[in-house]
């Protein structure tokens, strides 16, 4: 008998033992765009729907173990890489990737500054990740506080957003700039698609929610995923902005927790109203 192949995608970041975002939210997120998922944990997130308390990392050679436990053995195609908190866990994953060259859709969610505004990372683990990873990944998927980081600059409308996109992708990556942190009623994120020189518009409703706790975590594991199954880079950033959204609109329909709760990954499954 010959056996079926799954797709698969890696993902590498921190837990979040509320299920909203971090590993969880990229496993839930895999398996609902139809892929199989792997993982290797960064650090133990004391986090719920409030806010973070606490972090507790891995240290980082049991960080490189887990990745090559799972490429040696099972293999990946595609890697989603959420948040590293330090240069030397940065350096580390990029040396543990480097060893399977064949692996090249890589999605880094930069993950660079809290719900709250403080920043995550600092400044001399900032300039790793802008020199030494996301050189390596084909996408990067910045709010617009981590592209203003990035860039050193502010950006203060939509109107700006295509010219910064296209500024992040010199450093050596295609570039997905979300447009969230503006107030305009219609949200227009911009891929900017570096292979190809094409800057695209991808817009949507505003939603009036408070769940939106994991929307990076989600929208990044979803490009993976359709990465991972073979579509271009244009189509699996606008199949992943479709399955945001739309995890997006089913979520604010729900309670979870007392703060900013999750969206609905599995919103396209067979869940009947009365078993929730």
């Amino acid at each position: 008998m010959k056996h079926k192949e799954y797709k698969r995608v890696m993902t590498i970041a921190g837990s979040d033992p509320s299920g909203g975002a971090g590993v969880q939210a990229d496993i839930k997120t895999i398996s609902a765009c139809g892929c199989y998922a792997t993982s290797a944990i960064a650090a133990l997130v004391d986090e719920n729907t409030m806010g973070v308390y606490g972090v507790f990392p891995v240290p980082d050679a049991f960080v490189a173990a887990q990745i090559h436990a799972i490429l040696d053995d099972i293999g990946t195609d595609a890697v989603k890489i959420g948040m590293l908190h330090s240069t030397e866990l940065i350096r580390t994953v990029k040396t543990a990737l480097d060893r399977y060259p064949e692996i090249t859709d890589i999605v880094l969610d930069p993950v660079m500054v809290a719900t709250s505004g403080d920043p995550l990372l600092e400044e001399e683990a900032v300039a790793t990740l802008r020199d030494e990873l996301i050189p390596k990944s084909r996408i990067i998927t910045p709010n617009i506080p981590e592209a203003e980081i990035l860039l050193g600059r502010s950006i203060c409308s939509q109107d700006e957003l295509p010219d910064a996109a296209a500024e992040l992708s010199r450093l050596g990556t295609s570039v997905m700039l979300k447009a969230g942190h503006l107030y305009d009623d219609r949200l227009i994120d911009i891929l900017y698609n570096a292979e190809t020189k094409e800057t695209i518009y991808l817009e949507s409703r505003r939603i009036d929610t408070v769940n939106t706790h994991g929307t990076g975590c989600t929208l990044s594991s979803a490009i993976a995923s359709f990465l991972a199954k073979g579509n271009s880079l244009n189509d699996s950033v606008r199949l992943a902005k479709d399955y945001i959204s739309k995890a997006i609109e089913s979520g604010a329909r729900y309670k979870i927790g007392k703060g900013h709760g999750p969206v609905d990954h599995f919103h396209h499954s067979c869940r009947k109203e009365a078993y929730i």
